[in-house]
């Protein structure tokens, strides 16, 4: 890229610029919150259903913050799963 190249560079989220984490935190919450709204657990399977929201999710965060995020959202909702189990076994127990 020269300097009258006439192409704008692409502007990448800066981690550390505390009002781009910020961003991409609030674009991940509202991703994650249509997600849950359409009931689904893997980021990507949602179709067309929160377009508009992965669309802002992936252009303020780092791709390697994405990847991230996705697999402990996943994770998380693994561990709720395990943990209700373990609750309902363990008050089974109790009951006997």
């Amino acid at each position: 890229m020269g300097w009258f190249s006439g192409n704008t560079p692409t502007e990448t989220p800066d981690p550390t610029s505390r009002k781009d984490r910020q961003r991409c935190w609030d674009s991940r919450d509202a991703y994650f919150a249509c997600l849950d709204a359409a009931n689904v657990v893997k980021p990507g399977d949602e179709g067309t259903a929160c377009a508009d929201t992965k669309k802002k999710y992936d252009a303020n965060c780092a791709k390697s913050w994405i990847d991230y995020f996705n697999k402990r959202r996943v994770l998380a909702e693994q561990q709720q799963g395990v943990l209700t189990q373990a609750r309902t076994q363990a008050e089974s127990a109790r009951s006997r």
